[in-house]
């Protein structure tokens, strides 16, 4: 059996299990950030749950480059899977690849393309968005002069710069705060861009086809 096919048999196989350790790590993610009178043995379990789901996807990884023989190249073409290892942040988009397996499992999607643009585009922006809401609320709600004091401020701050509204009323001062806001500010404009130029797209087609179809001289 060569390389590639022991490859694609790697991820068929880990890919629910992938997919079940992301959404486990956002959960216990979730209680170590916001159950703030947790016992001091459960928030050591979530930390055991978290780096245990980060060994998952470093195994993952190291293999499927092991049998990819690429080496430095792998990391090129990989990069979502590269930046989901290094960050924390991104690991719930590996669900968004589940999804997107379950769509092929009979050798082709189920949706059109454009509904799986913004399909793919709402999902990652509900995990990116609850994540990035934790990540922030973490950093920010015990600093001096701190105005997401909450998370429910963090969600709202959250909407508002995936939006790319801004209002201003809510925004983060600690330095780690800011570096996770510019992330979520390319996120937010990445997903609004894919899912505008999506529609857009279908729109013009749609004209397009009625166009074709009328009557000539009509």
């Amino acid at each position: 059996m060569d390389d590639d096919s022991r490859k694609a048999r790697w991820e068929q196989r880990t890919e629910i299990p992938l997919a079940v350790a992301s959404l486990v790590f956002l959960a216990a993610y979730a209680v170590r950030i916001l159950a703030h009178d947790l016992p001091a043995d459960w928030q050591d379990v979530c930390l055991a749950v978290l780096f245990a789901s980060w060994a998952l996807f470093a195994v993952d990884y190291a293999v499927r480059w092991r049998l990819s023989g690429e080496r430095l190249r792998f990391v090129r073409t990989h990069w979502l899977d590269t930046l989901v290892l290094l960050l924390p942040l991104l690991r719930p988009l590996r669900i968004v690849r589940f999804y997107e397996t379950v769509q092929r499992r009979r050798g082709r999607p189920r949706l059109a393309l454009h509904a799986r643009v913004i399909v793919y585009a709402g999902l990652s922006t509900l995990l990116l968005g609850f994540a990035g809401a934790l990540s922030v609320y973490h950093e920010e709600h015990a600093a001096p002069g701190a105005t997401m004091t909450t998370f429910g401020d963090a969600v709202w701050w959250t909407c508002a710069t995936f939006a790319t509204v801004g209002y201003g009323d809510i925004a983060p001062v600690t330095p780690l705060g800011r570096l996770i806001a510019v992330g979520m500010m390319a996120i937010g404009l990445a997903l609004l861009g894919a899912v505008t130029g999506t529609f857009a797209s279908w729109l013009l087609q749609v004209f397009a086809r009625e166009d074709d179809e009328r009557p000539p001289g009509l």
